[in-house]
């Protein structure tokens, strides 16, 4: 059972600014309970650690800026995506938005022709990653890879194939902190470091002091506790990790329970953290609980009693819902799928509007020239714009790329010297045994 301690409540709807947060990027996300997830995210399906098949180390670039396909033909790009395996749920959201962007971008043109996307399955893992982008590089010639969903499928492919060449990697979802010590690697999706920032402040704005932390056995728990730690200024009165997959963890919730801290922090997948609500509800213990976005999902919501959560607060992904841009993609999608988007799928979008729009700045479609143009195009010091036709506009009147600043329906985006972004997270806090958003984040 859950006791809600009075605080000042978030407004609904309301952006927040929360402090500490400058300068990085956030959202921790897809959630993979296989064996070898990397964890930086969650999300990985992969320890990102056996390379693949090492990769061709040479530099490659498309002869002739046509991809492949004559001069008056599509512009080829490649996408490495979870069409099967554990993470292929966000790989159809991830297919959504790409196909969404790619009808955005063609019904407007890159310089009179079309943007094309090869797409290949990592079948959630690290080697069928590598086995991808080794295909699309190699073979099919791509300078512009859009992948991975996993953040040790996206090193691995990084590591094996794309580090030593001038081919640009921008990954969709992937979410792992270990992505900002390679600046060659870009991503969409921002960095966990962001989410476990935002968590300290809103405790310690909640009025505690000291916390309780369990966190999965495995490196997304404990890099997120890590940076969580870093960024917490009160009392750690419990820290210590807990195994996957365990059928009872009373010991857990006792420990925490004994520690004294009002505040439970829980850094686990959706299962683990079901069991232990159920066996803090069962034993009458009480406190505050706060979550990482694995721990949030219908699964946990189905299998814990009506109760037994409310008041807790959750930071997941989120986009800027509220932006005019953001309502019409929403719009555009629930009218082609019947659902609103999630995050991940504004984050693919994003991906390909802003290699077209790489493509169209540079001077030549090589993989050395949208080097100099991705990071650029998204930059503030250019006119803000928010849709793929007003972007390529100004282009096409003979601005540079430096002349643009794309605001993408995931946010600002904006590519730090770690090709990490501008992110936003959404608060989600447990009422009446739902979730309900009540604020925003932008770091």
């Amino acid at each position: 059972m859950v006791s809600r301690k009075p605080t000042d409540e978030l407004n609904r709807r309301k952006m927040l600014k929360v402090a500490g947060l400058a300068g990085l990027g956030g959202l921790a996300g897809c959630v993979s309970t296989t064996d070898d997830s990397d964890g930086g995210d969650g999300s990985d399906g992969s320890d990102g650690g056996d390379g693949g098949g090492g990769g061709d180390t040479e530099s490659t670039e498309t002869e002739g800026g046509d991809g492949g396909s004559g001069d008056s033909g599509p512009y080829n790009i490649g996408m490495v995506n979870s069409l099967t395996g554990s993470l292929s749920a966000f790989g159809e959201r991830n297919q959504r938005g790409k196909e969404l962007a790619l009808e955005a971008v063609n019904d407007v043109g890159i310089d009179g022709r079309e943007l094309a996307i090869i797409e290949e399955d990592s079948e959630s893992e690290s080697q069928g990653g590598v086995s991808a982008a080794q295909k699309l590089v190699n073979q099919d010639g791509v300078p512009f890879l859009i992948g991975a969903v996993g953040s040790g499928v996206s090193l691995a492919i990084y590591e094996s194939v794309i580090q030593g060449t001038d081919v640009v990697q921008l990954s969709q979802n992937s979410t792992g902190l270990s992505l900002t010590d390679f600046p060659g690697l870009l991503r969409m999706s921002p960095t966990g470091r962001t989410q476990s920032t935002a968590l300290a402040n809103i405790i310690a704005e909640d009025g505690y002091d000291s916390v309780a932390v369990t966190y999965v056995n495995n490196d997304y728990g404990q890099s997120l506790t890590d940076a969580f730690v870093e960024a917490w200024d009160g009392e750690i009165a419990y820290n210590s990790p807990h195994d996957q997959e365990q059928q009872s963890y009373s010991s857990v919730v006792s420990e925490m329970n004994s520690s004294g801290a009002d505040a439970w922090l829980f850094i686990t997948y959706q299962a683990e953290f079901a069991t232990m609500v159920n066996e803090v509800y069962s034993s009458g213990y009480e406190a505050q609980f706060y979550g990482a976005d694995s721990v949030s999902g219908d699964n946990v919501i189905e299998n814990t009693p009506e109760g037994s959560m409310d008041g807790m607060k959750i930071v997941v992904p989120s986009a800027p819902v509220e932006e005019d841009n953001y309502q019409q993609f929403a719009s555009t999608f629930e009218e082609a799928y019947g659902e609103q988007p999630t995050a991940w799928s504004a984050y693919a979008y994003d991906c390909v509007v802003v290699a077209a729009l790489s493509i169209q700045a540079a001077d030549e479609f090589t993989g050395a020239a949208l080097q100099q143009t991705v990071r650029d195009v998204t930059r503030p010091e250019g006119e803000q714009v928010d849709s793929f036709e007003a972007a390529s506009q100004i282009l096409a009147d003979g601005g540079g790329p430096d002349d643009v600043d794309y605001q993408g329906v995931s946010g600002p985006i904006d590519f730090d010297e770690n090709g990490d972004p501008v992110g936003f997270l959404q608060i989600l806090t447990v009422e009446d045994h739902d979730y309900v958003g009540t604020g925003f984040i932008e770091s």
